[in-house]
Parts: structure tokens; sequence; C-alpha cells
């Protein structure tokens, strides 16, 4: 379950308030990206718990073996993972060294209700020591490095952390780390807890209040391509289109300014287009949504082999050796031309399928017919996909 005003959503609704509510329309997608972020977190919890004492040999292996067994496991994740729990591991000992009854927690449910509503989120680390207590969040991507400086999530995580253990510790400080093993990026804020606590009051408290109500001003920015409200936007719409005024304009004929300008909103004018683009397949598909002007239609679709093992026999067996591209078939086309159009259709009848095309959309004016029964059109895309 996810809180309407997450710690990974906090730089979205912190800046745009009324986008947490706009955006409840719209379920959580789980991605590639995502479900191996996944599997990296449940790897690292795994080998730090071990490292921890919390869990016998045996249970370790077992688990490991189930982990490994998820397709979008690898050497290459372990690796990266065994150099996150290193560089958690030394931080846990450099501060085990000062302070022999330090300890080390793994996904911490951590709560900061007083200034969110609902609010509450999962710590990876947290390390509580004397006046100060850690946390540290692991960053599995490799897209973008992302720093631990004046970041809300990983601040609400440490608010989270003070507020749990400032009852039996007198934290005075709070120390935020993020982890980027693939980026072999790590970076720290440290804040006391009057600052971070001045910050939760002053700038988190007010804004989540109106983000819980749906209330406050939509704002544009980076912060917009991770909304999940991204594509219907019309503060975005009305942002983006501001381009239009350079819709007729020959490039040669502007100044340097005004190309300045178009370069500055160039990529984000792409990214808002294609997410409008993906939501309105999405509708039309799925829900049956018809758009003036628009209409789904089979896509083209290229012809295949139906059996290769039986066309490459078939072929051996005509005599035919060069059929190889050196290891696989060559193309339809090509081998066209290499046995002859004819020849090819004597030897291969019944052998050649064009698969139905997944679904698009496409203007009115397009000639293919449009596909009008949405269940016939789901199934054709969910076979293809």
């Amino acid at each position: 379950m996810h809180a309407l005003l997450g710690p990974s959503s906090a730089k979205i609704w912190m800046s745009c308030p009324p986008s947490a509510r706009l955006g409840e329309q719209f379920p959580d997608k789980d991605t590639a990206y995502t479900e191996e972020g996944t599997l990296a977190h449940k790897l690292a919890e795994l080998i730090l718990r071990y490292n921890n004492n919390e869990i016998s040999k045996k249970a370790y292996t077992t688990r490991l073996n189930k982990l490994k067994a998820d397709p979008l496991y690898s050497q290459e994740m372990m690796e990266y993972i065994e150099d996150y729990t290193q560089t958690v591991w030394e931080l846990v000992n450099e501060t085990k060294a000062s302070c022999l009854d330090a300890q080390a927690l793994f996904e911490q449910e951590l709560h900061f209700e007083d200034y969110v509503p609902d609010g509450f989120g999962t710590g990876d680390v947290v390390i509580i020591a004397d006046d100060l207590v850690q946390v540290i969040d692991l960053k599995y991507g490799k897209g973008v490095g992302v720093t631990a400086y004046e970041n809300p999530q990983l601040r609400l995580y440490g608010l989270g952390a003070y507020l749990e253990h400032s009852m039996l510790y007198d934290i005075r400080r709070v120390r935020m780390t993020i982890v980027q093993p693939r980026l072999e990026n790590v970076t720290t804020e440290e804040l006391t807890a009057e600052e971070l606590l001045a910050w939760a009051e002053q700038e988190v408290k007010p804004r989540a209040q109106e983000a819980f109500a749906g209330t406050g001003d939509f704002c544009v920015g980076d912060h917009c391509r991770f909304c999940k409200a991204f594509a219907i936007c019309r503060a975005q719409k009305e942002y983006q289109l501001e381009l239009a005024k350079y819709e007729f304009a020959d490039a040669a004929l502007l100044d340097n300014a005004e190309i300045g300008e178009v370069l500055q909103k160039a990529d984000a004018l792409v990214k808002w287009a294609d997410a409008i683009k993906e939501y309105a397949f999405d509708q039309a598909l799925n829900h049956g949504v018809h758009y003036d002007g628009w209409k789904l239609v089979e896509g083209r679709s290229n012809r295949k082999y139906a059996d290769e093992a039986k066309v490459a026999e078939i072929l051996s067996a005509a005599g035919y050796k060069d059929i190889y591209k050196p290891q696989e078939l060559h193309g339809i086309t090509a081998m066209e031309k290499l046995i002859g159009k004819k020849k090819f259709g004597e030897l291969l009848d019944g052998q050649i399928i064009k698969p139905e095309g997944k679904p698009v959309l496409v203007p009115e004016s397009d000639r293919r017919p449009e596909l009008n029964a949405v269940e016939k059109a789901k199934e054709s895309f969910e076979e293809e996909t």
C-alpha cells in the first residue's frame, strides 16, 4: 500500500500540491525498472540481515536461492548490491567503533503523520547511536544521479527516523545518505534536529495540508515528468503550448533568445506529447474512449516463419545451403531473392504466416478500417506482447 503523500513522490506534491489528488485516478504501475529495484532491495535486506546475525546461514541460503530464481536476477546485480551492503556495513562498523551499543535496523516503517496526513515510508537502513540517527537509502537505478542534498524524500525518512527514536535517544543530528551503486554515487546531507524539524514545520506541513485537500496552485517544473497526471494536466498543456507561437516560424528567422527558449522547452514538450499519446491509446484500447478525428486500427505486421526449424529442414532437403546469416535464417525477403519467389512459394507453402498487427491509434483519414470491437483489439495487442 502506498501513501497518498509518500516520501518517494514528495518532490512532486511539495512542488505542486494539487497534483496528488489529480493523480489518484491513475493506478500505480510496476515497470521492469521498479520490479528490478524491488528485487535489488530484497537482496540487499537479506545480505544485511545475515551480516547482522539476524538469520542463520541455512535460512540465508534458502532465501537467496529463491531470489536468484527471479528472472530479473543477475550476477551483475549481486555484485552491485554487495558493493552497496559493504558501504552500509562500513558505516555501521564506523558508528559502532565510537558507540558500542549502536543499533542497525533494516526496512523500517517510518511515520511522520504530525507533518504529513497519513504520512509514512520505509527506510532501507536506520542506524542509531548516541546523539546521531542515520538513514541510508539504496537507489538501484542508473539513469540519473540522485543527490542527498535537499532531497525531500530522504529528509522525510530522516524525519520519520528522528520521530521514531527521539523518545529513547537524545538525538541532535540526522545524517541522510543515498547510495547509488551502479553509478558509484554516494552523497550525504546532515542536519541538526532543529533544522530538520523547522523544515518539516515550515516547508512540508503547509504543502502537505494543501496536497491532502487537493488545493494550492499547480506548478510546472522538472518534477512533472514523474507525475502520474502528467499527460492530462491542464497546467502542463498551457505551459507546453507556449511553443505554439513558433509553429510556423522559420528557424533561420528566429533570434537567439527565441531559439534558446525553444531549446529549453523542446525535450519537455516531446516527453509530454509522448505521455499524451500513451494515455490516449490506453483509454481507446482498454476503455473504449473515442477521440474526435482519431480511430483504432490494426497496425502493420511483418511476415514470419511459422516454424524456423521446419523451414530450414525443407530448404536443406531441397539442396539450399546458404540459408543462414550466419547463425539464423535469412529473413523472408532475402530468402525469396536467394531461392526465387516462385520456388520459395512452392517449397514453403503453409510455412509463412502474417500475424495480426498490434492496434494503433491513427487519424480518421487513415484508409485502414476501424477496429470496432475493443475486446478484440485488446486481445490482439496482448497476444503480440
